[in-house]
């Protein structure tokens, strides 16, 4: 292939800076890449530049990632470009794919099994140490293990490494680590393995087995990284282990998307990846061919605001320049900033935009409506419903796991044992037809337009695909190409797109993009959450309000509610991040603990109480038992709130009183906000004298504990 044919299919179509990546084949390369700037094709072209120009050998080049969506993804591209040999995998796979093969030299005997879940295995370690636990107690355990491990802690050092960390459910550290031990334990009487153990055992044998670590560094020479704002401790040992003393290393990532550091991801590798490597080659990407000017002046907007309320806090932790993007497409409409009442009314409002847009063109399946919370979704799933709105719970049933998904791919992989050459696209709607599909939606909803929307999805992946692979003249598409294909889209859990509009958190959101996006319940105590209780939790939470709003291209919709319920107290206010940004708000100067500076500290003497959040004077007996006033936001998680309304109502009602006579509204939200682990403590909030503190202590705490 002459270099004039190379740059045309290779590098055409990439801007200056993108095309510097493509064409930096040696030694470290940072690229810094912001939203939608096109660092997924940067990659893909450079690796696929260098196997063209013969630098690079295909089965000797590993890019990792963090998803296997994202790297079948990846994979899907590099064959577009003629580069499928190239090994693209998470970093879970490209170590088990190691340990499977190295395990007999240098430990002997079959590998253990691995383990899918911790759930089973926790429980049973917990009752070991005769320990009770529920379900979410499980969940919060398994959760703290998991950051334990990749942050490459034993249950000996996870106590003192864990200080000042928040520990889960309800236990002490002491306690968290005697189930770790425990756990571990379980593991080992069952011969099985979890998923970090996979990142661990595959150090530990490229620390102690010089012969193995030479094997895969001979393997393997050229290494990219992707979304390197999140690798943990030990994703970064492996990494480094795989390296070696080389410097064949190509990184990219956004340190304003890094939002999993509760999971034990850190930006730290990415901000020091220049102190590591002084040499290294650093390329911006800030041209953003995603949103329009308008999304993405907000965008910018939303973190230029934290670099300026950290220059006037002392001491703030640190927060490193962002890239400030610069917008490649036209003008669209400006963002929306809506209030209403409560909940319900959001999702009636939320509901009747998106019919709007559908009714201008707008395809369902490029409309989003991403929340804090998965608990938030079930008011928009009943209000699209009513709407007669079709929608998909992202991390609801698998694509591949339907019936009708399942049985088309045994009708295709059957097929693609006689048929020719004939078109995929034909063939495929051929084979679908007898299955239920048609050209034409059918009119009916529910079961029967869910159906069709599954198989509409793997007609529309066949066009898709066969328009991609067959650009050039000389490549062939065949129907078993596109099984191939499918099958391992399954494997990866890479769902083609389905017409719906989506329904997600803000952190299943990451690395997906709408043409319309509704930020939904931007409430203070859901965005920033409630127990983002530091600096640097509430940082992680406007990264993950940036990173919401950049999944837009070009609508984009922010709106919250006063209430949760219809008719209920109007208590809530505007996320803090949108002071400043929504219309006729200004930016509110805020301490080190986010809410409003005052200087003033909550006071439980019987002179004059202030505000502990603007200062205020506190004139009601509510607002002193809460300790803040009226139109400051409150501090409590609403799910607690709401758990111990739940439990008040009941209480009350086996009781034959009102509900107000077991506690008030107020001390409510003083035992939510306050949230005491111990009868001494709970005896010390307003309202919670010694009677109702033996009648309902015990019961108090369990709400607190299990929420």
């Amino acid at each position: 292939m002459s270099t004039t044919t190379l740059e045309e299919r290779i590098l055409a179509g990439l801007d200056d800076e993108q095309r510097e990546v493509a064409t930096t084949l040696t030694g470290p390369l940072c690229v810094l890449a912001g939203a939608g700037t096109g660092k997924t094709r940067a990659i893909t072209h450079r690796m696929a530049y260098g196997v063209h120009t013969g630098l690079y050998t295909p089965q000797r080049v590993l890019a990792v990632t963090f998803t296997a969506r994202a790297a079948a993804e990846m994979r899907s591209r590099l064959r577009d470009l003629g580069a499928g040999g190239v090994q693209a995998r998470t970093f879970h796979a490209a170590a088990l794919k190691q340990l499977q093969y190295f395990w007999p030299q240098a430990v002997g005997g079959p590998l253990p099994a691995l383990l899918d879940h911790k759930a089973q295995l926790i429980a049973e370690a917990a009752r070991r140490l005769r320990l009770s636990t529920d379900r979410a107690a499980i969940r919060d355990v398994a959760a703290e293990i998991e950051w334990a491990k990749v942050s490459m802690l034993t249950p000996e050092s996870y106590v003192r490494a864990a200080a000042g960390r928040e520990a889960p459910a309800g236990f002490d550290h002491t306690a968290v680590a005697r189930i770790f031990q425990s756990y571990e334990d379980v593991k080992v009487d069952r011969n099985v393995i979890d998923f970090e153990d996979v990142l661990l055992i595959t150090v530990g044998i490229l620390q102690e087995d010089p012969r193995v670590a030479a094997t895969v560094r001979d393997q393997y020479r050229h290494f990219v990284v992707d979304e390197y704002q999140d690798v943990s401790p030990l994703q970064q040992r492996l990494l480094d282990l795989w390296l070696g003393e080389r410097s064949e290393l190509c990184v990219v990532g956004d340190a304003s998307q890094t939002i999993y550091s509760f999971t034990g991801a850190t930006s730290r590798h990415l901000l020091e990846f220049t102190r590591r490597f002084p040499d290294a080659n650093v390329v911006k990407l800030v041209r953003d061919y995603r949103s329009t000017p308008q999304v993405v002046n907000l965008a910018n907007r939303i973190l230029a605001a934290r670099t300026a309320e950290g220059q006037r806090m002392r001491n703030a932790p640190a927060w490193p320049t962002p890239l400030e993007l610069v917008a490649q497409r036209p003008a669209g409409p400006e963002p929306t900033f809506t209030e209403c009442s409560d909940d319900e009314a959001e999702a009636a409002q939320v509901a009747g935009r998106i019919r709007e847009l559908i009714a201008q063109g707008v395809e369902p399946a490029q409309i989003a409506i991403l929340f804090r919370t998965n608990g938030q979704s079930q008011a928009y799933e009943q209000a699209l419903a009513s709407a007669g709105i079709g929608y998909q719970l992202r991390g609801g049933e698998r694509f591949f796991a339907r019936r009708e998904v399942r049985d088309a791919v045994l009708q295709l992989r059957a097929a693609a044992r006689s048929v020719g050459n004939q078109p995929v696209p034909e063939t495929v709607r051929d084979i679908l037809t007898s299955l239920g599909y048609s050209e034409q939606a059918p009119t009916a909803s529910g079961a029967v337009r869910e159906k069709w929307e599954s198989l509409a999805a793997l007609v529309a992946l066949a066009d898709e695909l066969h328009a991609a692979r067959t650009a050039d003249p000389d490549s062939l598409f065949t129907l078993q190409d596109f099984v191939a294909e499918l099958e391992e889209r399954a494997a990866a859990q890479h769902a083609p797109t389905v017409q719906g509009v989506t329904l997600a958190s803000l952190h299943s959101a990451k690395g997906l993009e709408w043409d319309a996006v509704f930020l939904v319940g931007l409430s203070e105590g859901l965005m920033p959450i409630s127990f983002a209780d530091t600096q640097e939790a509430v940082d992680e939470e406007r990264r993950l309000l940036y990173v919401g709003i950049t999944r837009a291209r070009e609508h984009l919709a922010l709106s919250w509610s006063t209430s949760r319920t219809p008719g209920g107290r109007a208590s809530r206010r505007p996320s803090r991040f949108l002071d400043g940004l929504r219309p006729d708000s200004a930016p509110v100067r805020r301490g080190a603990s986010g809410s409003p500076a005052s200087g003033t500290k909550r006071r439980r003497s019987s002179g004059p109480v202030r505000c502990r959040s603007c200062g205020s004077l506190l004139t009601t007996g509510a607002e002193r038992k809460t300790g803040r006033c009226g139109n400051c936001p409150p501090g409590y998680d609403e799910a607690t709130f709401e758990a111990l309304r739940e439990w008040r109502r009941t209480e009350a009602a086996d009781a034959g009183v009102p509900a107000f006579v077991v506690f008030t509204d107020a001390t409510l939200e003083a035992i939510a906000e306050d949230r005491p682990e111990n009868l001494t403590r709970l005896g010390t909030l307003p309202g919670v004298g010694p009677a109702k503190l033996e009648r309902y202590g015990e019961a108090v705490l369990r709400i607190l504990a299990d929420n």
